[in-house]
Order: C-alpha cells, then structure tokens, then sequence
C-alpha cells in the first residue's frame, strides 16, 4: 500500500497529467503525448489561497499558468479606481499577460486566485526553447497565441454589437463554470454591465 505521502505524490501526477491534457485539448487536441509530456517535464506546481494576488500591477511576466484546479481572475484598474475584470481562467485554461509576456515590459493585468487554485507555471523562455526542439511545442505555443488573440476580438465585438442579453446568454453558452462559480459582482465587472442590470438580465433569462 502507498504511503500517504505517495498517494499525494501520485493523486499531483494525476492532476498534472489530467491538467496538460485538458490545456492541450482546448489548443491543440492532436497533440501527442510525448509532445505533453515536455509540458509536464516543463512546469512548475504552485498552490494558491481564495484571495491570492498572482500577478501584480507592475510585475513583467516571465511565465505563463495552466489553471490545474480552481479559477483565476485577471482584472485592471481604469482610472486607477474602477475594478474591471478582463478575464477568467479555470481547470484547463491558460493564464497569460499577452503583452507583458511578448515584450518583457511592466503589466497592468493583474491576477488574483478567486478559489483555491492548483496552478503549474509554465516558463515562457523555457517554452521557447522547446518550441525551437520540437514542431509540436511550437505549433501548441502558436495555438495559445492565436486564441488570447480570438478571445480578446470576440470579447471587443461583444462590447461594440451585443445587448446585455446577449452578452450574458453567450457567456452561460460558452463558458458555464464562470457563471455558475464566479462571484455576480465580477460577471457583471466582466460584462460591463452595473451588478443591478446583471441581476435584471438574470432574472429574464433564469
């Protein structure tokens, strides 16, 4: 029989194995394997506290976060005041500053754990390196890419031709864990809508 601490070491592989399959699938569901098994050999296993800052006003981002367990918020300050959420990640998505990250300048995305998170930090220099070794890690890295890219137009095009209808019933449609564990206040930060018109739009929808 396994010791306890071999049952956790065993039930952290099982995550990490389940965590990078989960990322892959959403990016690049072809991808072998062995091509997952450099992102296992890559990352770093982190755990976070509900209320955790993750990234910080100021912070240059050197990594980018598969989410293995919990959900993340990514958020910005607009006139230094107003709390805006910009983003949520949860069990297999990925946390990215995309500018940060690309240039190595200052963010002002911040992040903060809004559950208990098991996080596994992915080094985007070591990232690099693998995607020069192998076309699998490059093309998965493109991947990553080119849907924070997909994702930030959706969401712009969301702002410019969308009613709050719409924008909320697209988000329980795409995305149903957000509505359903993110706290109202954030949702309605995220819709850009005041909670009072979310809690309305709710109320004709449910």
């Amino acid at each position: 029989l396994c010791s306890i601490f071999q049952k956790n070491i065993c039930f952290m592989d099982t995550l990490l194995k389940e965590t990078v399959r989960l990322t892959a699938q959403s990016q690049y569901p072809e991808m072998s394997e062995e091509a997952r098994q450099i992102i296992e050999n890559l990352v770093i296993r982190r755990e976070a506290k509900k209320g955790e800052q993750l990234i910080v006003d100021g912070q240059i981002c050197t990594h980018m976060i598969l989410v293995g367990k919990g959900m993340v918020r990514q958020y910005y300050f607009k006139n230094k005041k107003k709390d805006v959420t910009e983003h949520f990640s949860y069990e297999g998505c990925i946390v990215i500053c995309l500018e940060s990250t690309l240039k190595q300048e200052p963010t002002h995305l911040l992040a903060e754990a809004i559950e208990d998170c098991v996080l596994y930090y992915l080094p985007y220099q070591a990232l690099l390196e693998a995607a020069e070794k192998s076309w699998e890690i490059n093309i998965f890295y493109r991947k990553i890419l080119e849907y924070s890219l997909i994702t930030s137009q959706k969401k712009a095009d969301g702002w410019r031709f969308e009613t709050a209808h719409e924008r909320y019933e697209r988000l329980w449609r795409e995305h149903p864990e957000i509505v359903k564990r993110a706290p109202l206040a954030h949702i309605a930060s995220y819709l850009l809508m005041s909670p009072e018109t979310l809690s309305r739009v709710r109320a004709g929808i449910l």
